[in-house]
């Protein structure tokens, strides 16, 4: 709190008044709507410091268990340009965003010193390396005689609402979908704050880094055959959203496009934003019941509804489960002995040269976007662990480390799930990955889009190269590319 004297000549007497001063901290929620812990601070304190810290251990100096890249090109690129257009709101509403690269429990206690704030406001998170970094700043504040404030920001359910407490939670979806849609009631979202109070202490505000500064070689640019150019910010994330739903009305397809693995159209794509907190789940709900009851489709109301209550269930089981969701046995605790840490075949599948169309398509596409659609998320974990055998650990650490939209909860969750370690009861997700080709794929587009060498393959051969015969090849004249990979696995298995 700041002391501030005043001196009344005629009474002669001295009058103390406190400033009462906080700290908001902004992790992965970048944005002004709906955000609880900034309308928190806004409410209980004179003056709000905004501060967003570039952890380097996520960047530069730490990697996975397996060596990848905590955070990848694609990933930095959208949080660099979120955090500006963060910076640009809060200066449009008369204050700045301080800005620091280095330890958040270091940098924010640091701050919080220099300022002389009682209260640090910012969204918990739960999983490993987000609560050692609250915990350890918490420390760090009780020593000084300030503390932490926490609010919820990432669902669209508040845990207070639940009719079941964490531990409790539903091991099913189907079980955890029926419980929460019965009872429980979405809250409406918070509005931005109109203006931000100024900020009396002097700080500087820091310079928002670029991608060399943080040690990247690659630009963090989208090959232009991307499924869609991302760009961080609550000012996209809000424009999306309203094009997706009233201006496009990409909406009204949703039903019939939401399982579909190419172009602009098909699922919502809010995910990347969502991510980041730089879009709401509540706003976007509330966008789509305003859309229902204006006449619009209660199937694709229903359908992306379901789609964010899955986040909500990955995270809930997150919490409930703890480490156990990052082991290599699961929940359940029961690794196969089959799984292997072979680079080699995880190499080969990372750079999309299994020999397998659809696999290679999906993982050229990620490799070269960092976004990949749920379909071909679910088919390249499947061949990952079901027919290479890979410890499925590695691969949900090369998404952690590639994808533009890691969210853990989301991303560790999928990956229990296929290699049947998850909560769920249900058998092991192994896809026929030719069956799922030839649906989702059927006139080949996406494959010939990025596997140009088997681009004039007709249609039907496309899907299964390793299984053409000696004529086959003779009556394609030489057009099957030399350069594709052999099988690492007989489609042929697929067919019978």
């Amino acid at each position: 709190m700041a002391l501030v004297l005043y001196f009344h000549q005629s009474l002669k007497l001295t009058i103390l008044m406190y400033t009462k001063r906080g700290i908001m901290w902004f992790r992965q929620d970048l944005r002004l709507h709906d955000n609880e812990a900034l309308t928190e601070a806004l409410q209980y304190t004179d003056e709000v410091i905004p501060i967003y810290v570039f952890d380097e251990r996520q960047f530069r100096e730490q990697t996975t268990n397996f060596g990848f890249r905590k955070t990848g090109a694609y990933r930095a690129k959208f949080i660099i340009e979120s955090v500006a257009d963060l910076r640009n709101s809060l200066r449009e509403r008369g204050c700045d965003l301080i800005v620091r690269v280095g330890h958040p429990e270091e940098e924010v206690f640091q701050l919080a010193r220099q300022a002389k704030s009682s209260w640090v406001f910012c969204n918990r998170e739960r999983t490993p390396d987000e609560v050692y970094v609250q915990d350890e700043l918490e420390k760090r504040l009780w020593s000084v005689g300030q503390e932490i404030r926490y609010s919820r920001g990432k669902m669209l359910y508040y845990t207070a609402d639940l009719p079941f407490p964490i531990t409790h939670t539903p091991d099913t979806f189907s079980q955890f979908k029926k419980e929460v849609e019965r009872y429980v009631p979405v809250r409406e979202p918070l509005p931005k704050p109109a203006v931000m109070p100024d900020i009396t202490v002097r700080l500087e505000a820091g310079e928002i880094p670029g991608m060399e500064d943080l040690g990247y070689e690659q630009s963090g640019e989208q090959d232009r055959r991307a499924a869609i150019q991302h760009r961080g910010g609550e000012s996209a994330g809000l424009q999306h959203l309203y094009d997706y739903v009233w201006e496009d009305r990409e909406i009204e397809h949703y039903c019939q496009m939401s399982d579909g693995v190419a172009g602009e159209g098909y699922s919502t794509k809010f995910s990347a934003w969502l991510a980041q907190g730089c879009l709401s789940p509540k706003l976007i709900y509330h966008h789509l019941k305003s859309y229902g009851e204006q006449g619009g489709n209660p199937k694709a109301v229903e359908g992306v509804f379901h789609a964010l209550l899955w986040r909500d269930y990955h995270r809930f089981m997150a919490k409930k489960y703890q480490e156990r969701v990052f082991a290599k046995g699961g929940v359940v605790d029961q690794a196969d002995p089959r799984w292997r840490n072979d680079e080699h075949l995880l190499q080969k599948w990372i750079d999309g040269k299994t020999g397998i169309p659809f696999i290679d398509a999906n993982m050229r596409e990620i490799k070269a976007t960092g976004y990949m659609s749920n379909r071909g998320r679910q088919n390249v974990a499947s061949f990952l662990v079901h027919d290479l055998q890979v410890n499925w650990q590695m691969g949900a650490e090369y998404f952690e480390s590639v994808l533009v939209d890691y969210d853990p909860a989301s991303n560790w969750g999928n990956w229990n799930s296929i290699a049947g370690v998850g909560s769920d009861p249900r058998e092991e997700k192994r896809f026929n990955i030719f069956s799922q080709s030839t649906r989702y794929d059927a006139k080949g587009d996406f494959i010939r889009e990025w596997l140009p060498e088997l681009a004039d393959l007709p249609t039907e051969k496309l899907h299964q190269p390793d299984m053409l015969s000696s004529s086959d090849e003779e009556a394609l004249n030489g057009r099957l590319s030399s350069d594709y990979a052999e099988a690492m696995a007989s489609t042929g298995k697929w067919r019978k």
